[in-house]
């Protein structure tokens, strides 16, 4: 099944795509949507006392949001970034201009302003619209605060559940009551979303884009597998037990055979550095430059992203840091750069080729500022570029890159063009890293942040795999580095199959990575080898995952 429910035995099993692991047994208990669409009218009889208003919701929602990041510091940058939406000016700005020039309710201008923007961050495509839940998250907090209506709460709980929603913001999650939440099955989201980064932060099992999960009764009694995505319902259910993880990377990571495989961390900013510390990370296998870009009037100077560059690096002396250059698209909201018009921005001057086809200055400034960390830092610095389709644009870049004393260059596969061409791209640079969430999203036409199509974009899917297989073969061949950097090296079980496909090195949310050490721990490299025979040969991701985990004695 790909997708609702089956039954068998008087069970019925929705499927979703499991985006925490851990098998849990509790009842159900449904979470309300946030907030409805807010009435256009009408008019308020004093315009500019309404407009007043949004400065002050704007206030108390980010308030709300920083105390919430105060009480959980492993997932502060996500609730931080969620508060700056918050407060965002031009949001603001632009609901004010239409209750003042439009006459709309305040409540319902901060809803078009925000499902405006909404429709740029998926336009965007890539890790910007995977960022349109959090905004969304954010709408109906500052909607909720105008109308003066409570927000969803699982404060009338007093036993263990499981929880369902439609779909359940950052700041919620963390809200939930952990000594009772067992569990959270969601309709919508996607594995990339940062509800899903959150649930394995905190170690609760979690399924999303389970088709169904809207319907399961109050009180129901239901099985929850993170592992395997699923949520099964009926008679006679086990409660299965769900074992302590460790919190911390304990060694280097290997296979039970010594064959070294380096766990490093994906950030976003220099406030989630120490956590990646805590955990025992290796490196950072992504250091995602945009929030360093964003929201923001004037693009950040050579020296002050050099100070943040050098920061992040000097917490891994000797270990390797991996930069990855912009990755922003045209539709993007960003001040000082042209807006350009396009039918499809995802498809159009996205990353590598805006700098390349736009705005070489703005490339040039960063690699000039991360030439001046490498040259200040012990760590080993390396630079990589985003969507990049051809051995070309991997010249282009490697060449300007160690014009600024960068000695090791890599690029993103991404596209799957860039993995057909692997071998190639790889005589022009010194790594690559695979970036399996865009990766899927263009191999299989299907938008990552939808929830309706969530079932495509499942890193078990055994296309993608077949992919994946095609550029470490080709690592395997150059004698070069092939790390990935998706979310997909986040599933232990998965990472022990990206190893057998040819991973040399796995970059992961740092809380994970515990546990993705653990499991390479115990199987040797022959197992990852067959475990991903196996997963390519299936028929779907839910077969890939089985065969998989057999040949990794995981049971079923």
């Amino acid at each position: 099944m790909t997708s609702g429910g089956e039954r068998g035995g008087g069970v019925t099993i929705l499927h979703g795509i499991g985006v925490s692991p851990g098998a849990v047994c509790g009842r159900v208990v449904r979470l309300p949507d946030r907030a409805t669409e807010p009435p256009a009218g009408p008019p308020p009889d004093d315009r500019e006392a309404e407009a007043a208003r949004i400065a002050a919701a704007a206030a108390a929602v980010a308030a709300e949001l920083r105390a919430r990041a105060s009480c959980h510091p492993d997932v502060q940058p996500i609730l931080e970034a969620a508060a700056m939406m918050a407060e965002d000016p031009a949001l603001r700005q632009e609901a004010e201009r239409l209750v003042r020039e439009h006459g709309l309710p305040a409540a319902r201008a901060v809803w078009e302003t925000a499902n405006r923007y909404r429709e740029q961050l998926v336009a965007a495509g890539g890790y910007l619209a995977a960022r349109a839940i959090d905004l969304d998250d954010v709408r109906d907090r500052l909607v909720a605060a105008l109308l003066g209506s409570a927000g969803p709460d699982d404060s009338g709980a007093e036993q263990p559940y499981i929880l369902a929603a439609r779909d359940i913001g950052p700041a919620d999650t963390v809200a939930l009551r952990r000594d009772l939440v067992l569990g959270i099955v969601i309709e919508q989201g996607s594995p990339t979303s940062h509800t899903a980064i959150l649930a394995r932060a905190l170690g609760i099992p979690a399924v999303v884009a389970c088709s169904g999960a809207l319907d399961l009764p109050e009180g129901e009694l239901v099985t929850l597998d993170g592992d395997a995505g699923t949520v099964a319902t009926g008679p006679d259910l086990a409660a299965p037990s769900t074992p302590r993880r460790p919190r911390r990377l304990v060694g280097p990571g290997r296979t039970a055979d010594g064959v070294r495989i380096p766990l490093l961390a994906n950030l976003d900013t220099l406030e989630e550095v120490e956590h990646a510390v805590a955990a025992g990370a290796e490196g950072v296998g992504l250091l995602r430059t945009e929030l360093l870009f964003l929201h923001r009037g004037t693009e950040p100077g050579v020296a002050e992203q050099a100070a943040t560059y050098l920061a992040i690096a000097d917490r891994f002396p000797g270990r390797p840091v991996v930069i990855r250059t912009l990755d922003i698209g045209a539709d993007k909201q960003v001040p000082y750069l042209p807006e350009l018009e396009e039918p499809n921005p995802a498809l159009g001057l996205r990353g590598l080729r805006l700098a390349r086809e736009v705005r070489p200055e703005l490339l040039d400034r960063q690699l000039e500022a991360i030439g001046r960390a490498a040259a200040r830092t012990e760590a080993d610095l390396r630079v990589m570029a985003p969507m990049v389709a051809v051995p070309e644009e991997a010249a282009w870049f490697a060449a300007r890159a160690r014009a600024y004393g960068l000695r090791t260059v890599g690029v993103m596969v991404e596209v799957p063009a860039a993995a057909l061409a692997a071998g190639r791209l790889l005589r022009e640079v010194d790594f690559v890293s695979i970036g399996t969430n865009d990766l899927a999203q263009y191999a299989f036409a299907a938008e990552r942040t939808s929830g309706r199509l969530a079932r495509l974009n499942d890193p078990w899917q055994p296309a993608l795999l077949e992919l994946i297989r095609l550029v470490g073969e080709a690592g395997t061949a150059a004698g070069r580095p092939v790390g990935v950097c998706g979310e997909a090296a986040a599933d232990p079980a998965l990472a022990a199959v990206l190893v057998g496909l040819g991973a040399t090195s796995l970059s992961m949310a740092p809380a994970v990575l515990p546990e993705v050490g653990d499991l390479l721990a115990r199987v040797t490299l022959d197992q990852c080898r067959a475990a991903a025979e196996a997963a390519r040969a299936a028929a779907d991701p839910q077969e890939a995952r089985a065969r998989a985990s057999a040949v990794l004695g995981l049971g079923p």
